[in-house]
């Protein structure tokens, strides 16, 4: 099969690694791609969100099969018009993708079907804002936009004058774009958190291995909030009996859910957790794969990851098996200095050949790199994610951290933590 990724980052190139593992694909493309995914995959430079020029592209080249792994073209429709013109793809509809593309949606929808969420209300009017968040008189308090907003569209104030800033920001300021029309304000919870990424078909989930995320730019979670540096697979919070509980009161419901309001849900849902005193709680749904959960997620996939996928599309998941490792896998996202705010690009990555380490159960996963004049160079403020398998969590880290020091870029950020609260969980 001749099959396209669409994206550009460290997921993607995790998606990729994984579909060349299997014996039914034998050409892989991914636009717009990335320096580092050049080394895996063709190229072509047609950003993820014009729709029109990818399903163009994709018609031309006959792809049999498209894996749209992005937010943003999920919720602009791709999948939908791929199938308009007979090419089928990976990820939900225009439809089904309003369970992240919108949080109003999908908070409606749970407060609708019963599944445990914090408390909250949603508004389109910054005055009557202020006005509950007095009223409930809570900090800190949780102010989201509606829309896509990048990951960055959450807001965790600590009183009244840094919720009033946030409603300013987002609803008047509109620093996120029509993203901001909306708002949801919600109770803040407390607990672990866990993410979990699930193949469905519509009818039939299957829970991938369970993650944990490192937001905050800084060790010990100090620092501003990023796309993520660093996660560990498998949570050691999420224990067999919390994800039967999962299973029970938040997977099948929010499944049968999006069934019965006629948009069901087919390709990868996310589902990030907050491990509360009073149980599992939905923080938010994503309707594509994590990043850079998928880091650590796939390397543990032991299924064929197109055969898998081939069957969220089809509807045979029941019958198609989705198996993964007892390993544990941990990856350090090695970034720009100075990201989430301002990062110079063009540095020249040295240590790696062809994109690669020569160390054995260690990938390097890139999201943000470009080649110029021969050479690999930063192009993103995640530039790459190092990450390794290995029988135990504590070896995984050591090999990914171990792997890490042999790559060198002026200004190269890291943590030197991830991964360090799941250890002590485990104690």
């Amino acid at each position: 099969m001749k099959i396209l990724v669409v994206g550009g980052g460290g997921r993607e190139h995790a998606i990729i690694r994984a579909l060349k593992k299997s014996p039914l694909c034998t050409e892989i493309w991914c636009a717009p791609g990335n320096g580092g995914i050049s080394y895996d995959a063709h190229c072509k430079a047609i950003p993820a969100t014009d729709v029109d020029a990818m399903v163009a592209f994709a018609k031309e080249e006959a792809f049999d099969y498209v894996v749209v792994a992005q937010d943003d073209p999920l919720a602009l429709g791709m999948v939908d018009a791929l199938a308009a013109v007979g090419i089928p793809a990976f990820g939900p509809d225009k439809a089904a993708a309003r369970i992240e593309a919108s949080k109003v949606f999908s908070k409606d929808l749970m407060k609708k079907y019963g599944i445990p969420t914090a408390k909250y209300e949603t508004f389109d009017d910054p005055a009557k804002v202020m006005a509950y968040i007095r009223a409930e008189g809570k900090y800190p308090v949780v102010i989201k936009a509606d829309g896509l907003a990048l990951g960055k569209g959450v807001l965790i104030c600590q009183n009244e004058q840094e919720a009033a800033d946030g409603v300013k920001e987002i609803m008047l300021d509109k620093k996120f774009g029509a993203s901001g029309n909306h708002v949801v304000v919600e109770e803040f919870l407390t607990g672990p958190e866990v993410s979990v990424l699930s193949f469905c078909d519509g009818k039939t989930v299957k829970p991938m291995v369970s993650s944990m995320d490192h937001k905050r730019a800084l060790d010990h979670d100090e620092g501003l909030n990023t796309g993520g540096m660093g996660t560990v697979a498998p949570n050691p919070y999420y224990t067999p009996a919390v994800a039967d509980r999962c299973m029970k009161e938040i997977f099948l419901p929010t499944v049968a859910a999006m069934q019965a309001e006629g948009c069901p849900f087919k390709g990868c849902l996310y589902f990030g957790l907050m491990l509360t005193p009073d149980g599992p709680k939905v923080i938010e749904y994503n309707c594509r794969f994590g990043d850079p959960e998928t880091q650590v997620v796939l390397p543990l996939l032991e299924s064929d990851l197109l055969t898998v996928m081939q069957a969220t599309t089809n509807g045979t998941l029941d019958k198609t098996e989705v198996k993964f490792s007892d390993g544990a896998a941990a990856c350090v996202i090695l970034a720009s200095g100075g990201y989430p705010l301002a990062y110079e690009k063009g540095k020249e990555i040295t240590g790696l050949t062809e994109g690669q380490l020569d160390a054995a159960d260690v990938t390097v996963y890139h999201a943000g790199t470009a080649i110029k004049e021969g050479k690999l160079v930063t192009n993103g403020g995640r530039v790459l994610g190092v990450t390794a398998t290995a029988a135990t969590l504590p070896e995984a880290l050591k090999k990914a951290y171990a792997a890490s020091e042999s790559i060198h870029f002026d200004k190269l950020h890291k943590r030197s933590d991830i991964g360090a609260r799941a250890l002590a969980a485990m104690q």
